[in-house]
């Protein structure tokens, strides 16, 4: 077989076996939707808590539109089922990767996976349990009297999605000083020296990121400055690590 055929036929390969775990992952999360959709005006409900929580008795959302209330709970379900199978999604994608990476790389994508993940459901979680309640408590309390709250189901899903990427997201800042770190673009080193302008840049970040409200930009700011020293102390652990690796 001539090199140029060999090329073709391990380019077949590849693409059946890509073509095989989109399919897998595919139908993984599609079991995890359907079991959830039954549940879908449940989880809506709960997700709705935090801001039903702080409302006047006996008020609750409206739909502006009138399949408005159909489609914002379909749209929370697909999103959940996302959030669940992320690992199953992440784990068909290193089946795929793995095999073309060094034993080195192979040790570090693991955990670093891993934390991604797991820092990611952090920030979700803690943007549901204590960012909301206390943002809907500020925005609810020092509203004029004269304006009633009456949330679409819509706009209100949309918000606390954009918070829970966002948080969820910013929860990635150690991993991502650790990958940088390992491609060796940035030093630990380089990192604690830019310590203040990267608290100064954190709170920028916070105030683009979420709501026009101080009690929100703190309460992502403040973890993320935390997150920041965590990836120094993990970027320097990796450090001595790569030293040895790289030596003859």
């Amino acid at each position: 077989m001539s090199e140029h055929e060999f090329g073709e036929s391990s380019l077949v390969e590849h693409l059946v076996e890509l073509r095989a775990r989109l399919v897998r992952a595919l139908l993984g999360l599609g079991v995890v939707l359907l079991g959830l959709l039954p549940f879908s005006r449940t989880l809506y409900t709960l997700v709705a808590e935090p801001l039903i929580s702080q409302l006047p008795n006996g008020q609750s959302m409206i739909a502006i539109n009138p399949a408005g209330a159909f489609f914002a709970p379909l749209k929370l379900t697909f999103f959940l089922a996302l959030f669940v199978a992320m690992p199953w999604l992440l784990y068909q994608l290193w089946a795929f990767v793995a095999p073309g990476l060094y034993a080195r790389e192979k040790r570090l994508a693991v955990p670093i996976l891993g934390s991604s993940v797991l820092l990611f459901y952090i920030g979700c979680a803690f943007a549901y349990f204590l960012v909301l309640p206390a943002v809907f408590h500020f925005l609810t309390t020092f509203r004029p009297d004269v304006i009633a709250i009456t949330p679409d189901a819509n706009a209100y899903l949309d918000f606390v999605l954009a918070i829970f990427f966002a948080f969820g997201g910013s929860f990635e800042l150690p991993v991502a000083m650790v990958i940088l770190t390992l491609l060796g673009w940035v030093t630990p080193q380089q990192f604690k020296e830019g310590r203040g302008y990267a608290v100064v840049g954190i709170f920028v970040l916070a105030a683009v990121l979420t709501p026009p409200d101080v009690v929100s930009q703190l309460m992502l700011a403040i973890p993320m400055c935390l997150l920041y020293e965590l990836g120094i102390h993990a970027s320097k652990w990796l450090v001595p690590s790569s030293a040895r690796q790289t030596e003859p």
